[in-house]
């Protein structure tokens, strides 16, 4: 009876050790992740010093991510007729631009957000997973909708570069799990920006990026721009008698299984081919 007793006591001890262990694992995770954006508390105030300067009206589209977009010199001008602000900050991850989304997107009101980050969540092997990667874009899409349901959120597709070609199969993969959660939500899509970027033979030509072979150059932004401004001029053209935009007509969606892209773009019709290819 003892011996079976102290089994009992040994196996609840062990649950309760891998319970701990558990909880542990998810907690600093997420300290670490608070930490990993205090680093960018710098960029965002900035960010607020020159709303202060330059009050940004409501119903703008903003545009946010990590350098893909902050370095996106032209994107005002790229985008016109349509008002668009650039709020990337470099070097971020999914996780920073969560913990920031209160002040770099919500605090907007857009009527839209585009984001492009995940670049460097997986840039190096091992420290993230295609999955919490995904995880992360599901977070922003919960924490976006829970107090502006009605803006649109564009999710860009991670781009493949040739700096970190070692992990572009890693982030095929996350872009095939963002697509497929951005199907089942409304108000959201999913951008696909990379494919576009490879030729027949899947491969990257090298005057798509600028000297260090990760940031996009000027060609790479103008594809980009012939792939995303078609999409929102279509959601949200501006209307000729006023300077907002023109609401979007909501459409039902389709129950067909073939009708994939119809589902995630209910308002764009046929969409331009950069929307949801992943080769």
């Amino acid at each position: 009876m003892l011996n079976t007793y102290g089994r009992s006591v040994r196996r609840i001890a062990l649950l309760w050790s891998v319970l701990c262990l558990g909880i542990l694992a998810v907690g600093f995770r997420e300290f670490r992740a608070t930490v990993s954006a205090q680093e960018w508390e710098s960029s965002i105030r900035a960010f607020e010093r020159q709303d202060k300067i330059h009050p940004v009206s409501p119903g703008v589209i903003v545009f946010t991510g990590s350098s893909s977009i902050a370095y996106w010199s032209s994107l005002v001008s790229d985008m016109k007729p349509l008002a668009v602000i650039n709020r990337g900050f470099g070097g971020s991850e999914y996780t920073d631009i969560n913990h920031y989304a209160d002040r770099i997107v919500i605090a907007y009101r857009p009527v839209a957000v585009v984001v492009y980050a995940g670049d460097n969540d997986l840039a190096s092997p091992g420290r993230k997973s295609p999955q919490s990667v995904a995880q992360d874009v599901q977070r922003f899409v919960q924490i976006v909708h829970a107090k502006l349901p009605e803006t649109w959120i564009f999710v860009l597709s991670i781009k493949p570069s040739i700096l970190r070609w070692n992990v572009w199969p890693q982030m095929k993969e996350a872009n095939e799990l963002i697509r497929d959660f951005l199907r089942t939500q409304d108000h959201a899509a999913f951008i696909d920006v990379a494919s576009p970027m490879l030729d027949q033979r899947g491969r990257l030509s090298n005057d798509l990026f600028i000297a260090d072979g990760l940031h996009p150059s000027a060609k790479c932004y103008a594809l980009w721009t012939s792939l995303i401004k078609p999409i929102l001029l279509e959601h949200f053209a501006p209307s000729k008698s006023s300077s907002q935009f023109s609401p979007p007509q909501e459409r039902p969606k389709t129950a067909n299984a073939s009708a994939n892209i119809a589902e995630r773009f209910p308002l764009s019709g046929n969409p331009p081919s950069g929307i949801a290819r992943l080769n």
